[in-house]
């Protein structure tokens, strides 16, 4: 789940071999910021961190991971007068990055203050990085040319650009069992020793969460508080049930339309109507009003985009209607979206710690009998052919456990999100004795960035993890979701 804290165009950074070196100790490097970044001096400190591929093989080569701290411009201070401790940011996808994007959204904050919101690295330095394997690492899994969304590959040829891909990587020295979450838990554990940081937080969203739990379960220590965006718990299924989720979210969506008597009366029995549509799409490819062809597997990376998004899921009963007469523009948009991972990262964490404990029989009987869902079985499909090609090494059953910690963690979770849905988060957080929850109405993924209720209720939890936040801005149950028409 990229959408969440990724930058949005990311540099094809090709891998570049880093070479084999002698097995050591992580090392931190400071170095300049891209030249193109223009912030206040002295507010950002870019480095690499460099560690070893693989722990423990004293043969194994190095590689680094892009970090940069963005340091606070009014540190705050505890009622015992310390200082809080820097935040650590864990991007989506997985397969996203967070460094390419960084000086942009500095430059943004600084031209407009009162966007920047209270987690703008305000009270406590907050460190970014690029998980292993993606953004301007070395290696950068990128494959060009392959596309891929949260609902899988969208053809066979894109899966089989994928499985090209990764053995490419393979062959030119990286090893693939290397790249997943417990191994990036083990990088912020060299992060810390080699930045000599005592005590983090950590921030994340999407799938952000997942490598936090990560870090909780292998590397907890010195960790002070946890919040977790639109969270993905690792007991939950990548694949599995995921067309659910999707039908589930467009129900939600147009059934708020249906409450309502003016969006009703534009899209009446919109929700009926789509769903005999999707068993047109279901039974073959699907002409245009301007002869394009289009497959199922478009269809299915729409919905998913789409109720991901905030400007989606508002102009959805419009847009469903678009293509029931025939007009697939919100398809053909939503198909131009297909580059924003870095695929290799991405498929890697699938396949270690994601589709093996899952099935393609598990998939499709899940989805069985609803069409809206059965939408994304094929592409969805295609992941457990990707990860049946390429040897990421075994799974270890830990990764698909319930996390259990006394760590106090703010759960914050969408009322849309096809993804990372609110059970999700009510479900895992039963793990975290010291945990609290917030469910945002009408919010859709990545919430702390459209809700200032909850960024200022983030904040206001790393400012003390042990207080009650307050839920008090946030919108009632019944608030109406405002739809957007042409």
């Amino acid at each position: 789940m990229f959408r969440f804290l990724v930058a949005a165009t990311l540099a094809l950074a090709a891998l570049s071999g880093a070479g084999a070196a002698t097995a050591g100790a992580p090392v931190y490097t400071v170095k300049a910021c891209p030249a193109d970044w223009s912030v206040q001096p002295g507010r950002v400190e870019c480095g690499t961190l460099t560690v070893d591929e693989t722990r423990g093989d004293p043969q194994t080569r190095r590689i680094d991971i892009a970090v940069a701290t963005v340091k606070a411009s009014q540190p705050y201070h505890d009622v015992s007068g310390r200082a809080l401790p820097p935040v650590v940011v864990f991007h989506g996808g997985p397969g996203g990055a967070l460094i390419q994007g960084l000086g942009r959204r500095l430059a943004f904050y600084a031209a407009n203050p009162e966007r920047a919101g209270p987690l703008a690295a305000v009270d406590q330095d907050w460190i970014y990085f690029d998980q292993r394997g993606g953004g301007l690492d070395d290696p950068s899994m990128n494959c060009p040319g392959a596309q891929l969304t949260d609902a899988g590959p969208p053809s066979d040829a894109d899966a089989e650009k994928l499985i090209a891909c990764l053995k490419g990587f393979a062959d030119s020295g990286v090893n693939l069992s290397q790249y997943n979450a417990a191994v990036v838990a083990a990088d912020v554990a060299d992060m810390k020793t080699a930045m000599h940081l005592e005590r983090i937080d950590l921030f994340g969203g999407s799938y952000g969460p997942r490598i936090e739990a990560a870090v909780i379960t292998h590397a907890p220590q010195g960790v002070r508080a946890v919040v977790m965006d639109s969270p993905w718990p690792p007991e939950g299924n990548w694949a599995v049930h995921t067309p659910e989720q999707v039908s589930t979210a467009v129900k939600i969506i147009l059934a708020k339309c249906a409450a309502q008597t003016e969006c009703n009366a534009r899209h009446p029995d919109l929700q009926s109507r789509f769903e005999a549509n999707a068993r047109l799409w279901l039974a073959g490819p699907q002409t245009g009003k301007d002869g394009k062809v289009w497959q199922v597997d478009d269809l299915a990376s729409f919905l998913m985009d789409t109720t991901y998004d905030r400007t989606g899921v508002r102009r959805l009963p419009a847009d469903l209607e678009k293509i029931l007469s025939g007009d697939m523009t919100p398809v053909a948009e939503a198909a131009e979206g297909r580059d924003g991972y870095y695929e290799g990262q991405h498929m890697t964490h699938l396949c270690k710690e994601e589709l093996p404990f899952e099935s393609k029989a598990a998939l499709a009987a899940g989805a069985a009998g609803d069409s809206v869902a059965e939408v994304s079985v094929p592409s969805l499909s295609r992941l457990f052919d990707v990860c049946a090609a390429i040897d990421v090494g075994p799974a270890d059953t830990i990764e698909n456990q319930p996390v259990h910690t006394d760590i106090p963690t703010l759960f914050i979770a969408a009322e849309i999100d096809p993804g990372c849905p609110p059970p999700f988060t009510r479900k895992a957080a039963e793990g975290y004795a010291n945990s609290q929850v917030m469910i945002v109405v009408n919010a859709t993924h990545g919430v702390t960035s459209q809700s200032p209720c909850a960024a200022l209720a983030a904040r206001d939890f790393l400012r003390d993890p042990s207080k009650p936040v307050d839920q008090s801005c946030l919108p009632a149950a019944d608030t109406p979701l405002v739809f957007e028409d042409d």
